[in-house]
């Protein structure tokens, strides 16, 4: 939508417009320009030192979503010169959240919250009443550990440093909750299925492309299921009504793995989990699944019970309950707990390995979940049935 707006734009009205703006909003705005448009603002701007520096860190870290603006001063000054100071830079800088010190070598030591500049007496000096435990992060820092740390600490501004600890520049809270935003939106696509980020105005053609990757995934599994089945056709010829479970246990397989690898991925996404948590987590998922599985197939008895009572279904009233019971109960309850093995160890590992753990609640996990689930139902069926 940008970029339609100022399509009719000159790069000198451009310039002029990129100007007025924060230097980590202009950034982001001169980046979304076409290279020659791109270059031609920046050449016309007056700060083009400064958005130069902030388009040369990767736009996913940390020095990508910096901005300069912010209020700096020496540990030696008193609380009148910093409030001098924060008067002074009021117009450039528009929300001043804290009031950071720089010690002799002007590298970050600590810094000032507004209450503190407000009640400490104008003659004191900044280093007697500052906050030296301050949190920083480097211009390399992954964004999404950026807004943990935000998170964590209840942040309104993030101070972002070079690796010797000189201050480069700031983080607000706008800054994160739009990357809050972003990462929560590209979760969901890849969760859903989709290995590209889709936006509304996307080509037919790229909207494909992002799609159908998983979609195979998901048909190959399917396919694999199917000639499971077809390999216990002999099973099926004699005694069809176990075909009436196959849906059953691969869907309920499938839904106990989302829902272990969606609390997966959210607990790290939140950086409560840890790789050191893995045995516990799979633990309580177990734990967990027992219970649930135990609900569902007391369920699942009852249904077929009253269905055989009321004379519900020809095929029933024919069969042996009990092997049908005991071959639907097992293997809905082995299903259920290897799927939650499977849905809460696998985003946990694949974070391990540096890999999007939000893959592991799409296609992946509920494909393999179906296809073990299925194989399981009928070796357990033909260990019962004696086929």
């Amino acid at each position: 939508m940008r970029n339609l707006l100022l399509e009719d734009w000159d790069a000198e009205e451009i310039a002029e417009m990129v100007d007025e703006m924060d230097s980590d909003d202009a950034a982001d705005l001169v980046a979304e320009l076409p290279d020659e448009m791109a270059e031609d603002v920046l050449l016309d701007l007056e700060d083009e030192l400064k958005v130069r520096t902030l388009l040369s860190y990767e736009e996913d870290t940390a020095g990508g979503l910096m901005g300069f603006e912010y209020v700096a001063v020496p540990h030696f000054w008193s609380i009148a010169e910093v409030t001098g100071e924060v008067r002074k830079k009021a117009e450039d800088v528009e929300q001043v959240y804290v009031v950071y010190v720089l010690d002799d070598n002007k590298k970050l030591c600590g810094f000032l919250s507004l209450e503190k500049i407000i009640l400490s007496p104008a003659f004191i000096s900044v280093q007697d009443v500052m906050e030296d435990e301050v949190v920083s992060v480097t211009v390399d820092t992954d964004q999404e550990e950026v807004a943990r740390i935000f998170e964590r600490y209840d942040l309104l501004a993030l101070p972002v440093v070079d690796k010797n600890g000189y201050l480069l520049g700031r983080i607000t809270i706008d800054d994160i909750l739009d990357v809050i935003r972003e990462e929560a939106e590209e979760d969901m696509q890849r969760m859903s299925g989709i290995s590209a980020e889709e936006d509304t105005d996307d080509s037919v053609l790229k909207i494909s492309r992002g799609r159908l990757p998983w979609l195979m995934v998901g048909l190959s599994g399917a396919m694999v299921s199917a000639f499971v089945i077809e390999g216990f056709t002999a099973i099926l010829e004699k005694e069809i009504v176990l075909a009436m479970f196959i849906g059953v246990i691969g869907s309920t397989a499938g839904n106990v793995g989302i829902q272990s690898s969606a609390i997966a991925v959210q607990g790290l996404a939140k950086g409560d989990i840890w790789q050191s948590d893995l045995l516990s987590r799979i633990g309580k998922e177990i734990s967990v699944a027992l219970v649930n599985a135990f609900g569902l197939v007391l369920m699942i008895c009852v249904v077929l019970l009253a269905a055989k009572g009321f004379g519900i279904g020809n095929k029933l009233l024919a069969v042996d309950m009990v092997k049908l019971l005991m071959t639907v109960s097992i293997s809905l309850s082995t299903s259920i707990l290897l799927a939650a093995t499977i849905g809460s160890a696998m985003p946990i590992l694949l974070d391990k390995f540096g890999i999007d753990p939000a893959i592991a609640t799409g296609p992946f996990v509920t494909t393999s979940n179906d296809i073990l689930g299925v194989l399981f139902y009928f070796m357990i069926a033909r260990w019962i049935y004696h086929l």
